[in-house]
C-alpha cells in the first residue's frame, strides 16, 4: 500500500490538467466520453437514457467486456439503465457498485442562452446540462473501469458499475426497477454514489464531504377553491389571495433545530477549518441548546441552514381560469426536505397550524421515504482519508448529510450501505445544479477521476501486487 501511495502522490503531482492540450490518452478518452453523454438530452420531457446506455454498452464492448457482463435494461420508451461488472477470479469479498444517473432535469435553451445540450470549454469550466449532475461520474466510472479492463487489473471483489434513469424524477426510477427485477445483478456490499461535496474557498481545498445520510423529499399541495364569478364584482374572498397569505405565513415560519450524529460531526470538524468569530459560532451550534446567535447567523446562509432543520418552500403555484373571471381554484405546491427520522404527518399539522386558515387544504402529493444513515465503515473512511491527504492535504474529510434526494435512499432501504464520495470539489456557494449554465470545473472533473479510479483501487485491493497498478 505504501508503495502504491508513493506512486499515487508521483502521479498526482504531474497530471492535473487545466486545459485540454495536456489531456493523456485517458484523460481524453473520459472527456470525450463526457462529452458524449452530456450532448444527449435525457430529460424525462423528451430524452433518451436508453440512447446513452447503449453508447456505453458499445464502449464496453469495444474495450473486450463479453455480453454476459454488460446489461442494457429497457423499462419504457427511452428509458434504460446500464449494469456492466468486471469480475474478480477469486473474490474474497462480496462486490462494490459504482452508482451514477444518466438522466437530467429540464433545461431550457431559453433561459441558458444557448443549447444546454451542447458540450463546451470556457475559461476553468465545462458547461452543459450534467456536467455536475450526474454524468461526470458517469462518464468517470466507466473510463476508469475500462481502464482496468484494458491492464487486466485483477480485483479481489467484483467491481459493478450502474447508470440509471430517472433519478431526477418520472415514473421510470432505475434503482427502483432493478432492486425489483434484478436485484441479483446488483447485489453489492456497498454503494459509491454521487452526494458528498468537496469545498473550494478561497482558492483552497478545505473540506471533502462522505455523505452518509439524506433528508427525506416530501412535498404537499395547498388548495383553496371558491364559487368564482365576475371580475367585475369582487368578492372578499378570492382564492389567490387567500393562498398567497398561506405561503407567506410559511415563508415567514421556520422549523426548530434539529442535530443528528451526522450533522453534529460535520459541524464538529468544519469549524476547524473556519476562521473566528465564525469558528465559535459554530461550534455554538453544538450546544445544547444551540446558541441563539450561532442559528441566527447560520440560518441567514442557504448552504447551512437546511443542515440545521426541516425546510419547506413553496416551488409551484396555479390558479385561476380567465382573466375577467374570479378565480374558482388556487393551487401551490410546497417541497419540504424532512430531517431524517421526521414524520411527514407531524410536519404536514405543522403547515396547517402555521397556515392558520381551515379553507385552505392541505395534502400530501406522495408519502416520503426515510433511509438509516449508512454506518462510516474504518474501511471508506481511512480509505478517502488517505487519498485525500495526498491528494488535497490541506482538506477535512468530514461526514455529511446531503439536503437534496439521491437514489441512495433506496439502496439504504434494501440493506446495502451508500457513500457519497466523489473527489469532485466546486467552489463554496456555487450551486448550478439544476440550474442555468450548469458547469464543472475542468481542473474538478480530471481530479475527481484520478481519486475515484485510486478509491476503487483502494478497496478492491488486486490479488497480485503488481495488477493493474501503473497509473
Amino acid at each position: 500500500m505504501k508503495s502504491l501511495l508513493l506512486c499515487f502522490a508521483l502521479f498526482c503531482s504531474l497530471s492535473f490538467p487545466v486545459a485540454a492540450a495536456a489531456l493523456d490518452e485517458h484523460q481524453q478518452f473520459t472527456l470525450d466520453l463526457f462529452k458524449q453523454l452530456i450532448e444527449i438530452n435525457t430529460t424525462q420531457s423528451s430524452g433518451s437514457t436508453l440512447e446513452a446506455a447503449e453508447l456505453v454498452a458499445k464502449k464496453l464492448r469495444q474495450a473486450g467486456f463479453s455480453d454476459e457482463d454488460i446489461h442494457v435494461i429497457k423499462m419504457a420508451d427511452r428509458k434504460a439503465n446500464l449494469v456492466v461488472r468486471l469480475r474478480s477470479p477469486e473474490p474474497s469479498y462480496g462486490p462494490i457498485l459504482l452508482l451514477s444517473h444518466i438522466d437530467v432535469v429540464e433545461a431550457n435553451p431559453e433561459d441558458w442562452g444557448k443549447d444546454p445540450f451542447t458540450f463546451i470549454t470556457e475559461g476553468d469550466h465545462y458547461y452543459g446540462r450534467g456536467t455536475m449532475d450526474d454524468k461526470n461520474e458517469a462518464a468517470i466510472h466507466i473510463a476508469n473501469l475500462i481502464r482496468m479492463k484494458q491492464q487486466g487489473y485483477q480485483p479481489n471483489r467484483d467491481i459493478i458499475v450502474v447508470l440509471t434513469a430517472d433519478e431526477e424524477g418520472g415514473p421510470n426510477n432505475g434503482v427502483m426497477y432493478l432492486l425489483k427485477h434484478h436485484r441479483d445483478l446488483i447485489e453489492a456490499d456497498f454503494v459509491i454514489n454521487e452526494g458528498g461535496v468537496g469545498v473550494i474557498e478561497d482558492g483552497k481545498f478545505t473540506i471533502h464531504a462522505i455523505e452518509s445520510a439524506q433528508k427525506i423529499y416530501q412535498s404537499f399541495q395547498l388548495e383553496v377553491t371558491n364559487p368564482g364569478g365576475h371580475s367585475s364584482r369582487p368578492e372578499k374572498k378570492n382564492a389567490i389571495y387567500q393562498l398567497a397569505r398561506a405561503l407567506l405565513r410559511i415563508d415567514d415560519f421556520q422549523f426548530p433545530v434539529e442535530l443528528n450524529e451526522t450533522t453534529r460531526a460535520y459541524f464538529e470538524a468544519t469549524a476547524q477549518t473556519r476562521t473566528e468569530p465564525e469558528s465559535s459560532l459554530m461550534r455554538g451550534l453544538l450546544q445544547t441548546p444551540p446558541a441563539e446567535q450561532s442559528i441566527a447567523h447560520f440560518e441567514k446562509i442557504s448552504s447551512v441552514n437546511p443542515l440545521l432543520r426541516t425546510t419547506c418552500i413553496a416551488t409551484q403555484v396555479e390558479a385561476g381560469h380567465a382573466e375577467n373571471a374570479l378565480p374558482q381554484r388556487a393551487m401551490a405546491k410546497v417541497n419540504c426536505r424532512l430531517m431524517p427520522g421526521s414524520d411527514f404527518k407531524q410536519i404536514m399539522t405543522v403547515l396547517s397550524d402555521v397556515i392558520a386558515d381551515n379553507e385552505v387544504a392541505i395534502e400530501p402529493v406522495f408519502e416520503g421515504l426515510s433511509s438509516d444513515a449508512s454506518p462510516l465503515s474504518s474501511e471508506i473512511v481511512d480509505a478517502v482519508t488517505s487519498i485525500t491527504a495526498v491528494m488535497w492535504p490541506d482538506a477535512l474529510v468530514v461526514p455529511s448529510m446531503t439536503t437534496g434526494a439521491t437514489d441512495a435512499l433506496f439502496f439504504r432501504n434494501a440493506g446495502m450501505p451508500v457513500y457519497g464520495v466523489s473527489g469532485i470539489f466546486n467552489t463554496a456557494g456555487e450551486t448550478r445544479i439544476h440550474g442555468r449554465d450548469e458547469r464543472i470545473l475542468i481542473r474538478s472533473f480530471h481530479d475527481g477521476s484520478v481519486f475515484l479510479d485510486q478509491l476503487v483501487r483502494t478497496l478492491t485491493s488486486p490479488l497480485d501486487a503488481t495488477s493493474g497498478q501503473t497509473l
